[in-house]
């Protein structure tokens, strides 16, 4: 008996990650500890405690690895070292041990499709095509007139293919030109970028969030992207008037051979009992292709994409998206989130009047992790941060450079965590002015003015995160939507012979449901916002939540 309870213990250690909450911590913003204006590895160890205070699992941090930061740490120039704006590899090792300490695992990311133009592989690349690097990136030759191999797009704007004069070739980059897309078709690229990730996982991470996962093979044949029609273009965490919306990117990503790459990190991590990869996913159907690389369990063990970082703040649209997922995802494990640092904050981007409403954050919070699925919850989301309002003169993101003033860019979500209010311009993110300003609203929302608020935004995420720590049915259970009109979102979870019934009202108004064919047993009483039962019609305040066991 005892073996079995120990198999079954160890078994859950290893699937820590199923329904886990994972805090995605984008270290330029977070904490400044040396006044350099930018965040660093030491300035999320001393705000350990506070993370841990949250209720959470883990911690995601984004780049922290050597790179000219043409895209603030996803073009890498060295993936085995800490770039010296956060600090160094020492810094990293007490990070380990300090979220270890907390029961706090860490999830780093791992850029693996491309590199910065900066890294020894693409120096040596470019030079001539004979070296021992000449196939390690993606070379072609120009057409008979000088022009582009293909019609393929780069997501930041404009053709995906940057002339090298030293080689006399056109070189991928489905990013920006600095980051230069890896051959995967060759064996010893795939190895190499295996060997880098190992390399973390000997320094005790607990896994990875894997950036652009879909990107790593191209079609070999190089065949033109088909059109889209201007009815289906939708951006997905890009802007909507970027021409890389104008075609299917049925060739320049996710391609057949990337599946048994995935194969190939799941074997790897299977060395390292416990550590997990979460792979992001951007592509013509990201719900199939996450379902698709997170089958068979010998895969991605989660996969998460931009369909919830959309405008659709509808129920169908919610509903519909999670449906489709779970009739798709059979055996894999999904991972949702409503923000990140690539899009517009999620108190901003589905407010009704775009201003933040602290109701509406609470019960954002409560529906996303009441959701089938493992969670993301992006820095500053626990304080309902909307999105910073940053003038053209101080913009970073050359993306937004670019696309200004149609879309503004990456640097709204991404302005520092504001933690208290005593020291003025900084709101205790740095004792220097920071790479990009502190938004004046944010000043009011601190962290130091909502720990000593009972009903802020942040309580109410640590009182959620708490209660639902002790619910197993929202932790692995199952979910059945029920049909519901706008503007309310109900579904039933289900695990161990037990069901929750979870409502949700996702506008600012009252909204009622007859709910006469179930059988309510007991009511959750929540600190923000509660529905009312009374006979067999549910009332929900406007942005209310409704809890209930049924039988």
């Amino acid at each position: 008996m005892g073996s079995v309870v120990t198999m079954e213990k160890k078994m859950a250690q290893q699937q820590w990650y199923k329904g886990a909450v994972i805090y995605q911590v984008y270290p330029r913003s977070f904490q400044d500890t040396n006044g350099d204006g930018i965040g660093d590895l030491k300035g999320i160890i001393s705000r350990i405690d506070y993370i841990k205070s949250l209720g959470v699992d883990a911690i995601w941090i984004s780049p922290f690895f050597k790179s000219p930061m043409k895209d603030f740490g996803y073009d890498i120039s060295d993936y085995r070292d800490v770039d010296p704006l956060f600090g160094d590899l020492n810094d990293f090792d007490e990070l380990i041990a300090q979220a270890h300490q907390r029961d706090i695992k860490i999830i780093i990311d791992q850029v693996l499709s491309h590199t910065s133009d900066q890294h020894q592989w693409f120096l040596d690349s470019r030079e001539d095509k004979t070296n021992d690097r000449s196939d390690w990136y993606v070379w072609a030759d120009a057409k008979p007139d000088g022009t582009q191999p293909n019609n393929w797009l780069s997501i930041f704007g404009g053709p995906a293919w940057q002339w090298e004069p030293r080689r006399g070739q056109y070189y991928l980059h489905n990013f920006f030109t600095e980051q230069p897309d890896l051959n995967f078709h060759n064996p010893d690229v795939r190895q190499a970028v295996l060997d880098n990730v190992e390399f973390w996982l000997k320094k005790g991470v607990d896994g990875f969030r894997l950036d652009a996962i879909n990107f790593c093979y191209h079609d070999a044949q190089l065949r033109d992207n088909p059109a889209k029609p201007p009815e289906k273009r939708q951006g997905r965490g890009f802007s909507e008037d970027n021409p890389y919306a104008f075609q299917y990117h049925h060739y320049n990503n996710t391609q057949p051979e990337n599946i048994s790459f995935m194969q190939d990190i799941r074997t790897l991590l299977d060395k390292y009992p416990g550590t997990v990869s979460l792979g992001e996913i951007s592509s013509e159907d990201s719900l199939a292709t996450m379902a698709e690389y997170t089958a068979g369990g010998d895969k991605l063990h989660m996969g998460y994409s931009f369909e919830l970082l959309t405008n659709d703040y509808s129920s169908e649209y919610i509903r519909t998206t999670v449906k489709t997922l779970e009739e798709r995802m059979t055996e894999g494990w999904p991972c949702w989130a409503f923000s990140n640092h690539d899009v517009e904050r999620v108190a901003s981007r589905w407010s009704n009047n775009g201003e933040v409403n602290s109701e509406q954050c609470k019960m954002l919070t409560a529906l996303l992790a009441s959701l089938r699925g493992s969670v993301c919850m992006y820095q500053g989301e626990e304080l309902g941060l909307g999105e910073a309002s940053v003038a053209f003169e101080d913009l970073q993101d050359p993306y937004g450079i670019t696309f200004w003033p149609n879309f503004k860019g990456r640097d709204g979500c991404r302005t520092p965590m504001p933690w208290h209010n005593d020291d003025g311009e900084q709101a205790g993110f740095s004792a220097t002015k920071p790479w990009l300003p502190v938004d004046e609203n944010h000043k009011r929302q601190t962290v130091s003015k909502q720990d000593s608020d009972s009903d802020s935004i942040l309580n109410a995420f640590r009182h959620f995160m708490t209660w639902r720590k002790q619910q197993a049915i929202l932790l692995e259970g199952d979910i059945e939507f029920i049909n519901t009109p706008e503007p309310l979102l109900a579904f039933y979870r289900r695990f161990a012979g037990q069901t929750m019934l979870c409502v949700f009202n996702l506008a600012q108004e009252p909204a009622s449901l007859n709910i006469e064919h179930t059988d309510i047993v007991q009511h959750t009483e929540l600190n923000h916002h509660n529905g009312s039962l009374e006979k067999q019609t549910l009332t929900l305040p406007g942005f209310g939540c409704f809890y209930a066991a049924v039988s």
